[in-house]
């Protein structure tokens, strides 16, 4: 998988981050660091679908970035429809894919 982060030796912001910690997405490991959302994250780790369509299963990820589309829901330990651009992730949270509208899989 393509890490999609800026290299530390081309950094030219000089951006401070803390230490990485684990999150899962769709059961696999994935490196965040504190302050970034689980879009960011996710699109650092080269992963670009975050939920299919209800009606069509056509594959939905970030596309406005600051919380108005609704492409970006996933499902976050369990509770649907949080939206991956504004959500803050943290360690060991688990992430899933969200089909459809989320409650007719996870019950919510």
């Amino acid at each position: 998988m393509k890490q999609l982060r800026v290299r530390p030796e081309c950094d030219t912001a000089q951006v401070e981050r803390g230490p990485a910690f684990p999150f899962t997405f769709e059961g696999q490991s994935i490196s965040a660091y504190p302050g970034e959302t689980i879009g960011a994250a996710l699109m650092a780790a080269g992963i670009l679908t975050f939920r299919t369509t209800r009606r069509q299963g056509r594959p939905r990820g970030l596309f406005c970035g600051i919380g108005l589309c609704f492409d970006c829901l996933v499902v976050v330990d369990g509770i649907p429809n949080q939206q991956a651009c504004l959500v803050a992730v943290k360690p060991d949270m688990r992430v899933q894919v969200q089909t459809g509208t989320g409650e007719d899989t996870y019950g919510n």
